[in-house]
């Protein structure tokens, strides 16, 4: 059986299916606060989180096209589908995995810290153009390469100034490891236990938000509103009950308070979706028979 090493670069197809598969099984799992199946909130629904993807599913798999465009084609499409910043995390997580699952050789981790330190200062400009075109809520001004100017550096280094006050670059900053640490842990351990599929991505989302107060929370509410729902999460992860009836309920009640409040968990959902992909092309690269086209 062919290694990591040995396997062909999954086709673009592929890679889209891969992505797709993510966005989607992490809408069909209970998110505390965020949306999903069970219920929509923060004025954004199933749907449009569906056709967002779907549009930012070409532009993020386009064969050698280099992270910073992807991140500012996906985003273009996205927001011509659906005006809203539905998937800015995402696809700013998601395009590094995809271009490091077609290049080079290995398993994904180590393609993609490889690709890390190949980002450059026009990735950093293409990025930042994403983001201001997203226009996240409560983004506010950073002392150095703020998003609103043009960057003089590397992507990379742009989110390595980032990654105290932001997960999502702390992820680029560390070569993603609370993705692999946390979230794939997680769903390895959750397969190995025969645990749903939908469970094992509510899991995911609930470990996240347990272990760290979520970004999207802190920049519209303060750090500490983030950490008060990061307690909370871990109160309520420590003591699910077994029975899913029951488990469900507890996750609908935390959800709608959560709502109640405004708040949303946007970043641990966007670190759900990372972590999903991260396993699907993981795996697509262990066993490239499998390969989805």
């Amino acid at each position: 059986m062919s290694s990591p090493a040995e396997a062909p670069s999954p086709t673009p197809a592929a890679l889209r299916q891969a992505f797709l598969a993510a966005c989607r099984a992490e809408l069909e799992a209970l998110k505390p606060g965020n949306v999903h199946v069970h219920a929509d909130g923060h004025g954004m629904t199933v749907q449009d989180f569906l056709l967002s993807a779907e549009a930012a599913a070409a532009p993020l798999t386009v064969r050698g096209s280099a992270v910073g465009a992807r991140i500012r084609a996906a985003i273009e499409a996205s927001w011509a589908a659906v005006p809203l910043n539905t998937n800015l995390g995402i696809v700013l997580l998601a395009a590094p995995l995809l271009a490091a699952a077609e290049t080079g050789t290995g398993a994904l981790r180590s393609r993609l810290a490889r690709g890390m330190r190949s980002l450059t200062v026009a990735d950093a400009v293409d990025a930042f153009a994403a983001i201001r075109r997203a226009n996240p809520g409560g983004l506010g001004r950073a002392e150095a390469q703020d998003v609103g100017t043009d960057p003089t550096v590397t992507l990379l280094e742009a989110m390595r100034l980032a990654a105290g006050r932001d997960l999502i670059a702390r992820q680029y900053a560390t070569d993603y490891a609370d993705v692999f640490d946390v979230g794939v842990v997680q769903i390895v351990a959750g397969r190995r236990a025969g645990i749903a599929p939908r469970w094992i991505t509510s899991l995911v989302f609930l470990h996240f938000l347990a272990a760290f107060p979520d970004s999207h929370i802190a920049r519209k509410f303060g750090a500490a509103t983030a950490e008060d729902v990061r307690a909370q999460a871990e109160r309520l992860l420590g003591a699910l009950p077994a029975a899913e009836r029951e488990r469900t309920a507890v996750l609908l009640a935390f959800d709608r308070e959560l709502k109640e409040r405004g708040l949303n968990p946007g970043t641990s959902a966007d670190l759900t979706v990372a972590s999903l992909l991260a396993s699907g092309l993981g795996d697509m690269l262990a066993h490239p028979a499998r390969e989805i086209r």
